[in-house]
């Protein structure tokens, strides 16, 4: 148990009221007199008043508890230490049509990919993730956040061509580049999972991977679906491996849902949780102390005035 002061500089105010008599000359003031010449034969108990020591201790003890309250008392508490998470990972998931073929050992390919996807999000519990969903078009369907109950409530509500049929994956790969330059520390992470290829999107997903990369963010690709698929549902593994490759990510492919499990916990090995330690000891204000003790001496002094008044 420890105790401090939150301003000890107040303490030099305690000498104040001796300076202030000391340094500032006596006031004298011109009072109305009444001469009484049978002044002398006056009863003794109606001369002047005996001084009360006790009052001006009362005082003194008042005016330090005043200036100790006025220095801010604090109990310092044991260190009390916790850990927190130094990543922001973000998830960008393909919802074109191609994803409800169901081809993943009897389910559809967004079904496999969401039951991975929380168990991923189950196993980072401090760092801060955020989702990002493309098909025709690309959108934040949840920012960066800590509360994973939410997260998974959004992703549990998504399906395939809710953002239209198409696969733009630089339009997703830049969009999540923008939500990264408002990230909160260093450690940027981006899992992309895509089951074609890019059908036409603004910015190429080269140029959109080389601009994520210069941000310091590093995106691992994931592909599901069938290699040998030929057409638009054809997967451009090239430029999933050059998105990965350029931003020292890896390149991943899945044909079932094991490999797709697999290939998570791998990246939660190449990018574990970056914990830190934050560290602070809780302190409870304890001026007001103090200042009941102050409140406890004015109504004693106060109560001993009126006592005084009414003897008169």
């Amino acid at each position: 148990m420890t105790f401090g002061l939150d301003h000890p500089w107040a303490l030099a105010l305690l000498p104040l009221p001796w300076l202030m008599r000391w340094l500032l000359p006596a006031w004298h003031g011109r009072q109305v007199a009444l001469r009484v010449p049978f002044l002398a034969r006056l009863p003794a108990s109606q001369g002047a008043e005996a001084p009360r020591p006790w009052r001006g201790v009362a005082a003194v003890f008042a005016w330090g508890l005043l200036v100790l309250a006025l220095a801010a008392p604090v109990h310092i508490e044991p260190p009390v230490t916790r850990e927190t998470g130094g990543r922001d990972v973000l998830l960008a998931l393909d919802l074109s049509g191609s994803m409800e073929t169901p081809d993943m050992a009897g389910a559809t390919r967004i079904d496999a990919a969401r039951a991975v996807l929380k168990g991923f999000i189950a196993d980072r519990p401090r760092d801060r993730i955020g989702l990002v969903v493309f098909g025709t078009a690309a959108f934040v369907l949840a920012p960066f956040t800590a509360d994973h109950t939410a997260l998974l409530g959004l992703l549990d509500e998504t399906f395939p061509r809710m953002a239209g049929p198409q696969t733009m994956i630089g339009d997703a790969i830049g969009l999540a580049a923008q939500s990264f330059e408002r990230a909160e520390v260093a450690g940027r992470l981006m899992v992309l999972l895509t089951d074609g290829n890019d059908t036409g999107s603004r910015v190429p997903p080269a140029r959109a991977a080389e601009i994520a990369g210069r941000m310091g963010v590093r995106i691992y690709t994931v592909s599901l679906g069938d290699p040998a698929t030929v057409g638009e549902a054809a997967l451009d593994v090239a430029t999933l491996e050059a998105i990965a490759t350029g931003t020292g990510g890896t390149y991943f492919h899945a044909g079932d849902p094991a490999a797709l499990t697999g290939i998570y916990r791998r990246i939660e090995a190449l990018e574990p949780t970056i914990s830190r330690n934050v560290s602070w000891r809780p302190r409870t204000p304890l001026f007001v102390w103090p200042l009941a003790g102050v409140a406890a001496l004015v109504a004693l002094l106060s109560l001993g005035g009126a006592r005084r008044e009414v003897a008169a």
